[in-house]
């Protein structure tokens, strides 16, 4: 009886912080259930419709937009290069935002603060602006490189570059100092403590940055009509086939048939994170 008053109040005491917790997730899922999961039903169910003239509402399920896609070879081709454009530049902002974030995470305070700034300043241009202004160089320097694949990968890294940078050097950030002077004791050299110890705990952070980079990078309107000269990536045919045609059905089978692809191709990249650096950084 004793017991059971004891661990009374502590039952009573948490209710009040859960219940707390619950209603201010409440505008959280509303937002979540309102922008998201309501338009991605709406894309679902407007890819296995059968198209119907204005003002009659008719439900008619169907595969044809899937089938209509499979069908053209061109279509399918453009969905291939896309991603693989998606890819290349992935991998070079990779290649140049690791060693970036790195270099930043090891500076002074102040020098990180005055680095992180000029990564991020150019987010707050418009990417419109910055996609032209980078056209007007390409024609002002090198011309026959514009519609060239060189041109749209070069303009997706300099888009989509602080998006790799910014996720990397948080988690490097975190990473303990004791970690390189314990590793330079035990003999390893600089190139071996990054290899074997430093990637490995940043490696939440690389994935998070090729998601943020890969995604957009993917279904990009701007860099490919400006820099790419009007040639035509998956997500110009995405809007094409909904703003111009007026074909919901079919844009919207092609962006479902897509996001398929990314997350299985995410999928795949995410069963890599062996060493779960998350945890692992909370641990440390």
């Amino acid at each position: 009886m004793e017991r059971y008053q004891l661990i009374k109040p502590q039952k009573r005491k948490d209710r009040p912080k859960r219940t707390l917790e619950h209603v201010l997730g409440i505008p959280y899922y509303v937002l979540l259930i309102t922008l998201i999961v309501i338009p991605i039903l709406m894309m679902v169910l407007y890819s296995i419709q059968t198209e119907r003239p204005a003002g009659v509402f008719t439900i008619k399920f169907t595969f044809e937009h899937y089938w209509s896609f499979f069908s053209e070879p061109l279509f399918v081709r453009v969905m291939i290069q896309s991603i693989y454009l998606a890819a290349l530049s992935t991998v070079l902002t990779l290649i140049i935002g690791y060693p970036l974030a790195y270099i930043i995470a090891r500076s002074r305070p102040r020098t990180q603060i005055l680095l992180i700034l000029l990564i991020s300043a150019p987010m707050w241009i418009n990417m419109l602006l910055r996609t032209r202004a980078l056209q007007q160089v390409f024609e002002m320097t090198f011309p026959h490189l514009l519609g060239s694949d060189f041109a749209i990968i070069f303009g997706m890294t300099y888009i989509f570059l602080p998006f790799m940078v910014l996720p990397i050097y948080t988690v490097l950030n975190k990473i303990d100092p004791n970690l390189y002077e314990s590793a330079a004791d035990l003999g390893a050299t600089r190139f071996q403590t990054i290899v074997r110890v430093i990637i490995p705990l940043s490696l939440s952070g690389i994935l998070s940055g090729i998601m943020m980079v890969f995604l957009p990078a993917a279904t990009t309107l701007v860099v490919p009509r400006y820099l790419g000269q009007g040639r035509f990536l998956i997500g110009n045919l995405i809007e094409n086939a909904m703003i111009q045609q007026g074909r919901f059905g079919y844009g919207s089978a092609i962006a479902i048939v897509l996001s398929l692809l990314i997350m299985g191709l995410l999928y795949m990249i995410k069963r890599t994170d062996k060493y779960q650096g998350v945890n692992t950084l909370e641990e440390s």
